[in-house]
């Protein structure tokens, strides 16, 4: 922490942080390119992992310092060949020193690359917490090789499972029936795998639809967890679908879910399912968000938010934002099923709590494990 933001005892405002993943060859780059020249992204930093094969060249102006370029844009530019810790310290100095100017980071990973390494150094850090809010994931998908990297690649799969947006690119090239259809197929696929996540097409892709796709949107104070959770879309996708489950599909490890109650939940046992979830299934969870209605505060709801083994550290939002005050959870999983996890969450809030009036609804809880009652009386 730099000496004059050390003076400062207000904290300098969060700067969000978005990553941008996709396919080797998916069209990342022109994309960036393009959203670049968007005034939305003037001020933003963009980090990227190599420069081997990124044609920014003729965007280059100067050097700020090392690895920092200054593009005609506006926009800074960083190289990561090494350690994205390091980068990402060297930003905020030079933004808290004043050498510098962003509002925004980007940071695109390498083609088939698994983005929760690069989403777990900006939760795990301490400072990086505070500083670089994770506004979204936005994964770059290649309509015309789409579906034979998704067959061939586990990671590709994991990509669109974490995503908040999805960009589809080189749709020009959909220009016969046949490849009609396998578009068309490719983004079922997509909402299968990732229901909550918009599908864009690249061609009209605006900076907006892209950015503040987190908690905050940038124009409201007021938390916006009803489109951040986007719950509702988990139920559709699950009445639309009824398919075997192949296990030698990798979409087919991918279960997306939501779980919601109204009853308060003990801060205590919220810490301990967590914790449970993490030690047993961590690298397993892909993506797992919510918002959940604590016993000790219920009218200022607690916000988490996790990759894999890795959690955001809790949010305690003010109120409520909207009139919906249940606890609700969104997962994204590879290889659990989903009754699993709706167990332990079960087990914990031990729903059977028989002396409710509501005793009849929970007797016959399939949630519950055995039902909720011994059925063998």
């Amino acid at each position: 922490m730099s000496d004059a933001s050390a003076r400062l005892h207000v904290p300098p405002p969060p700067i969000p942080l978005t990553v941008l993943t996709g396919f080797l060859g998916a069209g990342k780059t022109s994309l960036l390119n393009r959203l670049l020249k968007d005034s939305a992204l003037a001020q933003a930093a963009v980090i990227i992992n190599e420069f081997g094969e990124i044609g920014l060249d003729h965007l280059l102006v100067e050097h700020v310092e090392d690895g920092v370029m200054l593009l005609s844009t506006g926009c800074l530019c960083c190289t990561v060949r090494g350690d994205l810790v390091n980068t990402l310290e060297k930003l905020l100095r030079g933004l808290d020193n004043g050498r510098m100017q962003f509002n925004r980071v980007i940071i695109e990973t390498t083609g088939l690359a698994d983005p929760a390494p690069v989403l777990h150094t900006a939760m795990v850090h301490p400072y990086f917490v505070m500083r670089f809010p994770l506004d979204g994931v936005v994964t770059v998908v290649d309509v015309v090789n789409g579906a034979a990297t998704l067959d061939a690649h586990v990671e590709a799969v994991k990509q669109i499972a974490v995503a908040d947006r999805i960009v589809l690119t080189k749709t020009d090239l959909i220009d016969t029936p046949g490849r009609r259809d396998a578009a068309a197929r490719l983004r079922e696929r997509l909402t299968a795998l990732n229901p909550a996540a918009p599908v864009i097409d690249a061609a009209n892709a605006s900076v907006t639809q892209l950015i503040d796709c987190g908690l905050y949107d940038a124009g409201r104070k007021i938390p916006d967890v009803k489109r951040w959770l986007a719950e509702e879309t988990y139920a559709a996708a699950h009445d639309g679908h009824h398919h075997h489950h192949d296990i030698d599909r990798h979409d087919d490890r991918i279960r997306a879910f939501t779980l919601a109650s109204d009853q308060t939940i003990p801060f205590s046992a919220c810490v301990i399912v967590l914790d449970l979830l993490r030690s047993m299934h961590g690298p397993n969870l892909l993506r797992v968000k919510g918002i959940v209605k604590l016993a000790e505060t219920p009218d200022r709801p607690v916000v988490i938010h996790g990759v894999q083994h890795v959690f955001h550290p809790p949010a305690t939002l003010a109120a409520w934002p909207d009139a919906d005050h249940r606890t609700r959870l969104v997962f994204i999983v590879k290889d659990i099923e989903e009754r699993t996890i709706k167990d332990l969450f079960s087990a914990f809030l031990g729903i059977a709590q028989v002396d409710k009036p509501d005793r009849a609804a929970l007797t016959d809880n399939p949630l519950v494990p055995f039902g909720g009652a011994d059925h063998t009386r």
